[in-house]
């Protein structure tokens, strides 16, 4: 077995898209997946995969049976990205700011469905933002608001929408990023 953590995008925001986290389970364990759990009702969900001749399925192809299950369940097409418990980890390990004693709401994690380059930031002038910073990552992009998101000028000028063109991201704050990891141990 290998415990994935699925991470929708644009769920029960604003009383939209609605995805109920006891529906969002049902779903995952009708597809046969198990031991599923959900976290908050932002849309992350953990559970198991049977491995195949030795091998863990590929995230890609358990997100895109997600989705399907998910748009067929509740009619509408649900971004997701599927991750494993070694790379979750591996973005807390690789986290470029300080973590020690930092609210774990002014610091979060975009995860993005591929790796990028500077080119998408071009443009962006980093010292008209500080403190707030941000740095890429291994289909991540770490972003330090220390007036909280809500606050954010960084993180408005981070999302525009033509920036991420073709990749699929959605954000989570510090505590969520490090109780996935939890979640997700074997």
């Amino acid at each position: 077995m290998t415990t994935y953590a699925a991470l929708l995008r644009g769920v029960n925001v604003g009383g939209h898209r609605k995805v109920p986290m006891a529906e969002l389970r049902t779903v995952i364990t009708e597809l046969g997946y198990r031991h599923v759990r959900t976290h908050l009702q932002s849309g992350n969900a953990v559970f198991s995969v049977p491995t195949t001749a030795g091998e863990p399925p590929d995230t890609g192809a358990v997100a895109a049976v997600l989705g399907r299950g998910l748009a067929e369940r509740f009619g509408f097409a649900v971004d997701l990205l599927v991750r494993d418990h070694a790379y979750l980890r591996s973005v807390v390990a690789d986290c470029p700011f300080p973590v020690d004693g930092v609210d774990g709401r002014h610091l979060h994690v975009t995860y993005l469905s591929e790796r990028v380059g500077d080119d998408r930031l071009a443009g962006l002038d980093r010292a008209a933002f500080l403190p707030e910073e941000f740095r890429l990552g291994d289909r991540a992009l770490y972003l330090y608001a220390p007036e909280g998101l809500g606050r954010s000028a960084l993180a408005a000028a981070l999302a525009r929408p033509a920036r991420w063109k073709g990749v699929v991201t959605t954000s989570r704050n510090w505590n969520t990023v490090t109780r996935l990891v939890e979640m997700t141990r074997d």
